[in-house]
């Protein structure tokens, strides 16, 4: 099965509850939004295609046993799945960077789903597939990208809903993009409202700099 893949690199995982970690990022080609503050373009068209044994055969060389597949948006490859189920039979713990966008039952259960859930600041909300909330499972996860009050008061009705009650379950990131919103303002903001929310900051920006590829 084939994949076309944009690039495959070693650095330490930055979007989600194992940020800090050292991780294997599988970025795959293409994707079907185009949200305002997107930081991977390159991704939206450029890739070489990839058997899933060649794919597991070079993360391999890494000695990681975390692999996050990203993109772009990597479930509008149909061999996705396959290359998901693969890594974890080959004893890799898989992440599934995802935007929601996409049915994420086609997704092997162990795998752990980060499901972005799109802000107005994005233009992309009308894109948010709300089903997906109802298929999380235990080991998944939710995080907002927050540019603005607007954004943030989006995300806060959300997971406000009652019928999204059982989001608690699950971790929640609010997310501030980077040089936009600043992490004491969207700080101020979840204490004052009391959210059972992780304010998440991109680790690996603050690391390296914004042109950082994670």
């Amino acid at each position: 099965m084939i994949l076309i893949v944009n690039e495959i690199f070693y650095s330490l995982q930055g979007e989600s509850s194992f940020a800090g970690q050292p991780c294997v990022f599988i970025r795959l080609t293409g994707c079907n939004l185009r949200c305002s503050y997107c930081d991977t373009q390159y991704a939206y068209h450029t890739g070489k295609a990839m058997e899933i044994n060649r794919i597991i055969d070079e993360i391999s060389q890494y000695k990681c046993p975390l692999v996050e597949v990203t993109g772009g948006e990597p479930l509008i490859q149909k061999n996705t799945p396959d290359l998901i189920l693969s890594l974890i039979e080959n004893g890799f713990q898989v992440l599934l960077e995802t935007n929601g966008s996409q049915d994420i039952n086609l997704v092997d259960d162990r795998c752990v789903k980060v499901v972005d859930i799109k802000c107005p600041s994005s233009n992309e909300a009308g894109h948010n597939n709300f089903k997906n909330l109802k298929r999380l499972t235990s080991l998944d996860e939710v995080k907002f990208v927050l540019s603005n009050k607007e954004d943030y008061e989006y995300a806060k009705e959300v997971i406000e809903r009652p019928q999204f009650s059982e989001l608690q379950r699950n971790k929640v990131h609010f997310s501030p993009v980077f040089g936009q919103l600043e992490y004491k303002k969207l700080a101020k903001w979840i204490l004052e409202d009391h959210l059972r929310v992780k304010l998440h900051i991109q680790l690996h920006k603050i690391i390296w700099g914004q042109d950082t590829k994670v």
